[in-house]
């Protein structure tokens, strides 16, 4: 399973306890609501998965539409999953009982318990080992067949690459392609002044402009003066420079960060604009971040629980950070992969590398920091950030990273197009309740 496989379908696998679990057929009185080619989607499946939608948005603090178009939606996401799990049949996607297994211990993992927890906890919403592992293996079909199906019109040409090198090129030399940050302080002039009035508060913004120029600070006169968006100083944010007024870019171009721009006249007043960052684009993936990092794994067994192995190691992170072991030591002592004789050293890896469990927390530590014990499929482990570098890439590996970013980019829409097919040729019957 790739990246994505694994990505996509541990991301809906956690989804079972985020939402809650619920049993399909737990209700006492059902009837089928539509029927994909003979395949039957009951009432009590929509009524289950609404349920599930709704908690989960409400937890998110999304909007929550109206119920019926809850139930529509449900229904009809429902209706494209029966639709590609018969492609699945169809095409011999298959999934074995070892890859359902790393799926359920990966749940287990994500919500830091056990197995045996998953499954107590499961059972209270009324469902069995047998039924989740069941819609476990239907979720790996999906994305097993979404990988084959929806990567094979992702075709990526040479043609492809070089009109993306092109493009950045031409967007490095381009000014209304760089990005820039402007604050803005506003001296507004009301839509029907007169020519005195309008001339007072051009004084008045002249006045500010010197002030400023006499090294008083903007965002305090922001803050005092401005009648635009007082908020951080008047920040309009980062943004490309198409994105802004051409007269704002027109007055700061020839600008350096922390300088202080003319009068600018628009519909709404007198402008004072000061540059709080400028950005060029950077060449298309011409160079990468590596990180060099150790790390102390602990695969979980009968003899070691998740638990007890989240408790060793936050104990050598606490005999590390006094001083009274070292990292290397504890590893080549205790760590159990290939990495031990090395005192855990992982070497240097570029992203990517690493599964995202482990690689996240990876790359939020700074130099020389130890991570908290993180959960993995492998096991629990102790991460010590040593150093990043940036490296240029050769052309090969250049042209092979454009190559998967624009794979990525394109993913969406190839998946839409192909659902899309799938849903076409599918025979669905929208059945009525009883009456």
């Amino acid at each position: 399973m790739n990246f994505r496989t694994w990505a996509t379908a541990l991301g809906i696998f956690c989804g079972f306890l985020a939402g809650g679990v619920h049993a399909q057929n737990a209700q006492p009185v059902d009837y089928i609501v539509a029927v994909v080619n003979s395949d039957p989607i009951t009432n009590g499946e929509v009524r289950t998965a609404t349920q599930r939608l709704l908690r989960e948005l409400t937890q998110q603090r999304a909007a929550v539409p109206p119920m019926d178009e809850l139930r529509r939606r449900v229904l009809e996401r429902l209706i494209n999953e029966r639709a590609q799990l018969q492609v699945a049949a169809e095409n011999g996607v298959r999934v074995d009982e070892s890859a359902v297994d790393q799926a359920e211990q990966a749940v287990a993992r994500q919500n830091q318990i056990d197995v045996a927890e998953l499954r107590r906890r499961v059972a209270k919403d009324g469902i069995d080992a047998k039924q989740f592992r069941s819609q476990l293996r239907d979720q790996i079909t999906l994305a097993r067949l979404h990988e084959r199906e929806v990567e094979a019109r992702l075709r990526i040409s040479e043609g492809d690459i070089d009109a993306a090198i092109a493009e950045q090129q031409v967007s490095n030399t381009d000014p209304q392609a760089q990005e820039i940050n402007l604050a803005n302080l506003l001296v507004a002039v009301p839509e029907r002044a007169s020519a005195e009035q309008v001339a007072e508060l051009q004084q008045k913004a002249e006045k500010i402009l010197a002030r400023l120029r006499a090294g008083e600070d903007f965002a305090a006169l922001v803050q005092e003066l401005s009648s635009a968006d007082r908020a951080n100083g008047g920040q309009l944010g980062l943004r490309r420079a198409d994105r802004y007024p051409p007269s704002f870019v027109t007055a700061t171009q020839g600008l350096a960060v922390g300088g202080i721009s003319d009068i600018v006249r628009s519909g709404a007043g007198f402008h004072i604009l000061k540059v709080v960052e400028k950005r060029v684009p950077s060449s298309l993936g011409r160079t990468v971040v590596q990180s060099h990092a150790r790390h102390i794994l602990l695969r979980l067994s009968p003899q070691l629980t998740q638990a007890a192995a989240i408790a060793q190691l936050s104990d050598f992170r606490k005999r590390i950070e006094s001083g009274s072991a070292t990292f290397q030591a504890l590893a080549r002592e205790h760590s159990q992969d290939g990495s031990a004789a090395q005192g855990g050293d992982l070497g240097w890896v570029a992203p990517g590398a690493f599964v995202p469990e482990f690689e996240e927390p990876m790359n939020r530590l700074a130099d020389g920091q130890i991570s908290q014990p993180v959960v993995s499929r492998f096991g629990v482990h102790l991460i010590q950030l040593i150093e990043r570098r940036r490296v240029e890439m050769s052309e090969r590996e250049v042209r092979e990273s454009i190559r998967a970013k624009l794979r990525e980019s394109r993913y969406e829409g190839a998946f839409a197009n192909w659902a899309q097919d799938v849903r076409g040729k599918a025979f669905v019957e929208y059945r009525e309740p009883p009456q």
